[in-house]
């Protein structure tokens, strides 16, 4: 019995490289520890991010724009990623692809911060910043949201 070896085309060993490449690559959508403090206070943004996000014990609500950025918007992130397949079986690295959804998924975050309905500021907070609209005063933590493509691991 004779044995067969499967040759890829030279399209299909690429494609093949970039999902290796793909495996071993990740992107990260948010805040990084470190890479942008407030100007007032010097907190790390990746605390105000996450003390919004999560709420915290000391009257601030739980404003989940991170997770309603995906959870709100699966359909339509599904379709970009099934996108992002389809750049890749085109010729487009897998880094590109990844670069493409964070940026994409970016924007979704920034949308949810600005768009986003959450329990509005509190009259105290009002007084200060002039506005009941919460996750907006500076705009401080809005610009500040970023991606980061690491490997799988990296910033664990």
């Amino acid at each position: 019995m004779e044995t067969v070896v499967d040759k890829y085309t030279p399209e299909g060993a690429r494609f093949m490289k970039e999902l290796r490449e793909l495996d071993k690559l990740q992107v990260r959508v948010g805040f990084q520890r470190g890479r942008e403090i407030e100007q007032k206070n010097g907190t790390d943004m990746c605390d105000i991010a996450a003390w919004n996000e999560l709420g915290t014990s000391n009257g601030i609500p739980s404003r989940p724009f991170l997770r309603d950025s995906v959870d709100k918007h699966k359909t339509e992130l599904n379709a970009y990623l099934e996108d992002q397949v389809e750049l890749m079986k085109r010729g487009v690295s897998a880094e590109q692809v990844l670069k493409n959804i964070g940026q994409y998924q970016k924007g979704r975050v920034q949308e949810e911060i600005t768009d986003g309905s959450f329990e509005p500021n509190a009259k105290s907070t009002v007084r200060k910043k002039h506005s009941y609209h919460p996750l907006i005063d500076t705009g401080h933590m809005r610009q500040s949201v970023n991606y980061v493509i690491c490997q799988k691991g990296e910033y664990d």
